[in-house]
Formats: structure tokens, C-alpha cells, sequence
């Protein structure tokens, strides 16, 4: 992935700021809010929940339907537009938690049918204890065997496999066979199997551990049916109306059961926003890049007249907002003889972030744009590449449109656009000449992530099966490693506050400071110099989904090894260990991580990090792991 964002302020005249406020806040936000409203009380909304999607062409009628009310009118259609496309995207992400809560409890539900004591395995197969075992271990010699052939077919090669891939696949191996065989004794011995991970216990069964591992499981299937119930998106209240009326509603009723007033108590301690949605310029050509005579660079908006803003930004992005301006004047004095489809510039978007301070609210908000651009475009060569899967891309398409009968004056309008593209296309930009980043594909960097140590790194050349270096936090931070004990304080320090602020049943969202996002950026910064000095081909990120699991594995590891055969000693214990440590924002790492290699052209990987071993081992098994996925690819 070549593409990064970057972001600047926008300063200008009060009042121009007060016309855009007003815009995005008392047009462009109460008309996605509607938006989202008629959505969720739409007759085919179920239809689009099992379906995932909304139709784009109905958003596009609801929008110009609602364009015709006064309250709505008079916006740009950049901004209805960037409306379509963000309730869209809201309610994309929304189908899709909700389809994965259902998978959810159709998985733990199918898994607490099939959980039983041994005294009720015993009851429904008629049959002994000792019995039940002796048939399940004819069963586990029986798959075994061919849960590892599925797994050298499945690579292509006999690899070294971890303990943890070989359980996983007997596991589904084992789950399928449960549901397919009719027979009771089996199918009281697959569910033996299952609930003891795949072994054969010679100890005896802990009733009371069995019924709180059941009722584990039954709660969790209770929160997910709640969050399944969850309410539809419903947008941003800037006025407090919302809230107000809650209040009136506590204030005047009272509630009928403790799930009401949970509700009612969450409406009322949520944080409402206090800016608007963003507006989203998906063309690059939507912006107008000015500088004037003293040097300084400004940009105007499409469908905003003549509104005029100057940029503040970061001195390491100056650079590329004076990209940007060179693009657009290169492109305007050779009088179109180049493509915009080669601008460095991607899209933007133009957002809002809420101030602390008090006065009026375009003054105290501060306004920001948000630049996404190819790294790629900033090298002949890079640029090269990109003109290569441009023309493929292009040449495919109008094979495809011209093999068809009869077409419409649109497909031959896009015809001839995509033609005027593929003609401009070859008079690329001129650039500065740098080679292209050419890592070695054996040298991968594999990165785990953990809880005591957040970052651990290990350098693998995968055919030689050889680990050529590892790096620790503290390694990697150097210097600089002080700042994250800081953070670690810091962060105690709020969740400390929160728990407070959650027994007074006050409002729980607590500002943090940069100092995490700049360790991160200090973090992914020392990974880059590390793949560049081993000539990585790519660095191997953990599923961030996988996380909470990973941690609650090495949590429950350490309170085994502190604390042996005492329950628990091994909870209280587990519980004053999550507290001591730091919650590591592993979402915002990993973005920090992709965005600088891609700045020097490095690849980056998925992989699921292994549960079981050390850091370094993880590191090393993760980049191992990649590399066997790739190749059976």
C-alpha cells in the first residue's frame, strides 16, 4: 500500500470561516443526519442488512429529494456527494459488525449445544466414562494422520508447523466430524475431545469449573445478542436537542426495568459531538493550490466560490503541499497536456476538530485538512510503475465496453474519457529520478506485539531458516525509551480517573496527549531503519483482531507460572497485572507502521501471531508463517 495521509490546518478570515462553519454544520450534517434516519426506518432496510449494502442509486434519490427542502438546499454537490458517500460507508460498517455478531452466536451458540458434563456424556452415549475416552482416543490416532497430510497439502511442502496450527486444524477436523456423525458413542466422543482441546484428560471433570465455564459462555452470548440489538446510526445532535429531550423523559417518567434506565443513564453520559461530519473531495481536482508573493501556500474548494485558506503544516509535509501546487500549475501551462490521474494528490477531506477553549465556534474549532497521496508519485520510476497498471488497467476496460453491441451514449462518453486518459497518460510529470526500494524476498521482518513488551521485532531469512536479528522495545526506542514509561504513567494516571469518574456515574471520556502517537512514530521509524538495513522485501504486522486473544493468553500465562493451582490467586492476580501494565493503541501502531514503509517503497503484510512462546519467537514465527502463505499462494 503506497498511499498515506497526511493532514495541515486551515487558517483564514473569520468570516470565511463562519460561512464554511455553517455550511457543514446547519446544511451538510442535518442532511446526512436525515440521511441516516430514513435509511434505518426504511421498508428494505433488512433486505440490506442481509445483503450488506445499501444501493448506491437509492441515496442518490433520497439526496435529491431532500435537496428541494430549504433546509437542505443550497449546498454543493460536492457536498451532497460527500454525504452519499459517508452514510453509505457508515452504514457498510455497521451491516458488516452486525453480520460478524451473528457468526458470533451461531458459532458460541453451536458450541454450547455441543458442551456437556461427563456426567450428562455418559447419560446420552450409555456408556462409561473410561469407554467414552477409549473411543476417543481410536478417534484422535484415526484424524490425527490426516489433519497433518491436509496441512503439507495445504503449504505444498513439509514445513515446520507450529503446535498451535496442528491443534487448530484437528480442532475443525474434529468440530465437522461432530456434526456430520449420528452415532452417540462418537459424537459423545468428539464432544470429550473438543471441550478438552484436543486430549485425552485422565483427570477427573470439576463440575463447579464446568458450570462457571458454561455460564462464561452463555454471558458472552447474552452481551452479543444486546450488541446485536444495538441502535442504528443516527448521527451527530450539534444543538443538544437529543439530549434535552432525554432529560425530560428521565426527569418525567420512570423507567421500567434496569435495562431502560441503563439506557437512559448512557444517553445521558455519552458525549455528544461537537463538531460536524467532514466533507470528503474524492477528485484532486476539487482543490486549487495558490502561493502567494511571499511564498506562502493556499488552497480553494470546489463549490466554495472564492473562499481562500492558508495552510499551516508540519515542516517534514511541506514538501508535499508544494507537490501539489506543481502538479496542478504543470498540468494548467501545458494546457492539459497531462493527466490528473498522475497527481501525486489522491483525495482529501475537510474536518473539524473541537477546541477547548469558549467563544464562537468557527473561531475555537480548529479546521483541519486531511491529503491522501501516492509515495510513489514522487519518483520518475515510482511514477513509472503506476503509468504500467494505469495503461493495463485501461487498455482491459475498453477491450471489454467495445466487445458490446449497441452501446449507450454514457459508454460512449466513457469511452472516450478513458481514451483521452490512456493518450495523456504517457507524458508523465517530470520528477526527480531516485531507484526504486529492491529488498531481498528470503529477508522478511516479522513484528509481535504484546502487552509487557509491546513491540518486539526479529529479522528472518526464511530460506535459510535463519533469525539474523532481534530487537526489543528498548532497543528500538533507545534513547528515547524514557518517554514510554511517561506514557505508562500517563495512561494509569486516566484509567485511574475513569474508574472515579465511573463510580460518581459522571462522564467517563478524558482527553490524552501525543505522546503515545509519537512513540508510535518513533517506533515505526526505527522498524524502517532496521528492514533497510537487511534488506527486508517486507515487514509482517499481526491481525489486530487476534489481539485481545494474544493478550489474554499471555496474561493467563503469567498468572499460571505466578500463581500455580490457585484459581483464584491466578484472577486476583491477572486483574492487578492489567492494571499495572499499559494499554498500547496497537490500531494506531500498526497505521504508523504501514504509512512510514511506504514513504520508502517497503511492503507490509497480515499474519496471525502465534499464541504460545516468547516474543522473539512470536516475531520470528510470524515472518515464518507470512512467507509459507505467500509461497502457497
Amino acid at each position: 500500500m503506497s498511499v498515506i495521509t497526511i493532514q495541515c490546518r486551515l487558517v483564514a478570515e473569520e468570516d470565511t470561516l463562519r460561512q464554511l462553519w455553517e455550511l457543514m454544520a446547519e446544511k451538510n450534517t442535518p442532511l446526512i443526519n436525515e440521511l441516516l434516519l430514513q435509511v434505518g426506518k426504511h421498508p428494505e432496510f433488512e433486505t440490506w442488512l442481509e445483503e450488506g449494502k445499501i444501493p448506491t442509486e437509492l441515496l442518490k434519490t433520497l439526496v435529491n429529494s431532500l435537496k428541494t427542502q430549504e433546509r437542505f438546499a443550497g449546498q454543493s454537490g460536492r457536498f451532497y456527494t460527500s454525504a452519499i458517500a459517508l452514510v453509505d460507508y457508515v452504514y457498510k460498517s455497521w451491516f458488516a459488525l452486525q453480520k460478524r455478531r451473528k457468526y458470533q452466536i451461531e458459532g458460541k451458540e453451536r458450541w454450547l449445544k455441543m458442551l456437556k458434563s461427563d456426567l450428562e456424556l455418559e447419560q446420552e452415549s450409555q456408556c462409561s466414562l473410561n469407554v467414552i475416552r477409549t473411543k476417543a482416543t481410536e478417534i484422535l490416532t484415526k484424524f490425527t494422520p490426516q489433519s497433518e497430510q491436509n496441512s503439507k497439502q495445504k503449504k505444498g511442502k513439509k514445513t515446520k508447523k507450529s503446535t498451535k496450527s496442528k491443534k487448530s486444524s484437528l480442532f475443525q477436523i474434529l468440530l465437522n466430524t461432530y456434526g456430520e456423525t449420528e452415532d452417540p458413542l462418537t459424537r459423545c466422543a468428539l464432544a470429550y475431545m473438543l471441550k478438552n482441546k484436543c486430549k485425552i484428560s485422565e483427570i477427573d471433570e470439576d463440575p463447579e469449573e464446568f458450570t462457571r465455564n458454561r455460564r462464561k459462555k452463555e454471558i458472552e452470548i447474552e452481551r452479543l445478542k444486546d450488541q446485536l440489538q444495538s441502535r442504528i446510526p443516527k448521527g451527530r445532535d450539534l444543538t443538544g436537542e437529543e439530549w434535552l429531550e432525554t432529560l425530560e423523559i428521565v426527569t418525567a417518567n420512570v423507567a421500567q426495568n434496569e435495562k431502560e434506565a441503563k439506557t437512559w443513564q448512557a444517553a445521558l453520559l455519552r458525549k455528544t459531538a461537537d463538531v460536524p461530519f467532514p466533507v470528503a473531495y474524492e477528485s484532486n481536482e476539487d482543490m486549487t493550490w495558490l502561493k502567494n508573493d511571499k511564498g506562502r501556500l493556499f488552497v480553494r474548494f470546489n463549490g466554495l466560490g472564492k473562499l481562500t485558506f492558508e495552510i499551516y503544516c508540519d515542516k517534514r509535509h511541506l514538501q508535499y503541499f508544494q507537490r501539489f501546487l506543481e502538479d496542478q500549475e504543470i498540468k494548467r501551462n501545458s494546457k492539459n497536456q497531462h493527466s490528473s490521474s498522475l497527481f501525486t494528490l489522491r483525495s482529501a477531506r475537510l474536518a473539524w476538530l473541537p477546541g477547548e477553549e469558549k467563544g464562537e465556534v468557527w473561531k475555537v474549532n480548529q479546521l483541519n485538512l486531511y491529503c491522501s497521496l501516492d509515495t510513489r508519485m514522487w519518483t520518475t520510476e515510482g511514477t513509472q510503475q503506476v503509468v504500467e497498471e494505469k495503461v493495463t488497467r485501461i487498455t482491459n476496460t475498453l477491450t471489454k465496453v467495445k466487445q458490446k453491441d449497441d452501446l449507450k451514449d454514457k459508454q460512449q462518453a466513457f469511452i472516450t474519457r478513458q481514451q483521452s486518459t490512456l493518450d495523456r497518460i504517457n507524458n508523465p510529470f517530470p520528477r526527480p529520478s531516485k531507484p526504486n526500494y529492491q529488498g531481498q524476498p528470503s529477508i522478511l521482518v516479522g513484528v509481535s506485539f504484546g502487552l509487557k513488551k509491546p513491540v518486539t521485532v526479529a529479522v528472518v531469512d526464511v530460506v535459510k531458516n535463519e533469525v539474523l536479528a532481534y530487537r526489543s522495545v528498548k532497543q528500538l526506542l533507545g534513547e528515547n525509551y524514557n518517554l514510554l514509561n511517561r506514557q505508562r504513567q500517563q495512561q494509569q494516571r486516566l484509567s485511574h480517573e475513569r474508574h472515579k469518574a465511573q463510580k460518581q456515574n459522571a462522564p467517563t471520556s478524558f482527553g490524552e496527549s501525543e505522546l503515545g502517537q509519537y512513540v508510535d512514530r518513533l517506533l515505526a521509524d526505527a522498524i524502517i531503519v532496521i528492514a533497510k538495513t537487511y534488506q527486508a522485501d517486507s515487514i509482517v504486522i499481526p491481525k489486530l483482531r487476534d489481539m485481545r486473544e494474544q493478550i489474554s493468553s499471555e496474561i493467563q500465562s503469567r498468572a499460571e507460572k505466578k500463581c500455580p493451582g490457585y484459581k483464584e490467586a491466578q484472577q486476583k492476580y491477572a486483574k492487578e497485572y492489567r492494571i499495572s501494565i499499559h494499554r498500547w493503541s496497537y490500531g494506531r501502531l500498526i497505521e504508523s507502521i504501514k504509512s512510514q514503509a511506504a514513504k520508502v517503497g517497503i511492503s507490509t503484510e497480515i499474519g496471525t501471531q502465534p499464541i504460545k512462546g516468547s516474543p522473539q519467537e512470536k516475531a520470528g514465527n510470524l515472518a515464518v508463517f507470512a512467507y509459507q502463505e505467500r509461497q502457497a499462494a
